[in-house]
């Protein structure tokens, strides 16, 4: 009978086990959701940069910032954006088998915790590492693409890249290298924004304060909008893989458990045979 009080043990443990990947599950998929309604729900700002930008970069002629500047590549500067949590598959090892060699001369800035885990425990240069909550306030991501901005302009990093998992589908997660700085030209930012092919507006136009000051002050906020649209990516990343993970494991758990009780059933059915022939046995001895 210990042998039936061990199966039933397990199977009581497996199935409590299930029950906490089922509700992993079911969080994960939530979470996944907000975070593509969170991508949508910002559609309508990048319309807008783009509608504001496109006469204005068309308007002009020389324009020089130094978010435009190529330069000698001697130090690259990544931002890899991986989760803080794992039980999401393998989202945090396929991303982080796209790390340049250790040999290279790169600086990283990472999101999430277990980047930055393996970044130091690789022994690469990990010069800042922070964390966004899956709300994903503007706020949290700004603090990360500011310091990879000024790191730029300072000449600490002569590109700034963004290492993430691309979201294909539910059940794809790619890694994906992006530049962000410097931007190869104004025109391949306006194609990114999605006006690519529009027709030139003929029409003169006056801007105040002058079309410099406004490009300048447009092409932060348009790298910024980047990197935001970046992380939502990675969130919703994150999440679908999470979710498939966990209803793989509660779908095992659901597997064993039947494999456990079809033991339990024939170790007891064992038990009850045994059991019949030593009453069989004793009943014929006694006769």
């Amino acid at each position: 009978m210990a042998n039936l009080r061990d199966i039933r043990r397990r199977i009581k443990s497996v199935k409590n086990t299930s029950q906490i990947t089922r509700a992993m599950q079911l969080v994960a998929a939530s979470k996944m959701k907000r975070a593509q309604d969170s991508a949508t729900a910002g559609q309508p700002y990048a319309e807008l940069l783009a509608r504001i930008m496109g006469p204005v970069a068309r308007g002009i002629v020389g324009f020089s910032h130094p978010f435009l500047d190529e330069r000698l590549v001697s130090t690259r500067g990544i931002i890899v954006v991986s989760t803080d949590k794992g039980l999401c598959g393998g989202l945090n090892a396929n991303l982080f088998r796209e790390l340049p060699a250790k040999t290279e001369s790169v600086k990283y800035i990472t999101v999430g915790r277990k980047a930055a885990q393996f970044v130091s425990r690789t022994g690469r240069s990990l010069v800042a590492d922070f964390t966004i909550s899956d709300s994903l306030t503007f706020t949290e991501v700004k603090a990360v693409i500011e310091y990879g901005i000024n790191a730029y302009l300072e000449g600490a990093v002569d590109t700034v890249e963004v290492l993430f998992p691309h979201f294909v589908n539910t059940l794809r997660q790619d890694p994906r290298l992006v530049p962000l700085l410097p931007l190869t030209s104004i025109e391949d930012a306006l194609k990114s924004l999605g006006i690519e092919g529009e027709e030139k507006d003929e029409r003169e136009l006056n801007f105040e304060p002058d079309i410099e000051t406004i490009l300048s002050q447009l092409l932060p906020l348009y790298v910024r909008r980047e990197f935001f649209s970046i992380v939502r990516e990675a969130k919703a990343s994150e999440h679908s893989a999470r979710m498939v993970a966990m209803k793989a494991a509660t779908d095992n758990a659901n597997n064993l458990v039947d494999s456990l009780t079809l033991d339990y059933n024939k170790a007891r059915q064992a038990a009850i045979t045994q059991e019949i022939l030593e009453i069989a046995a004793a009943t014929a001895s006694n006769a």
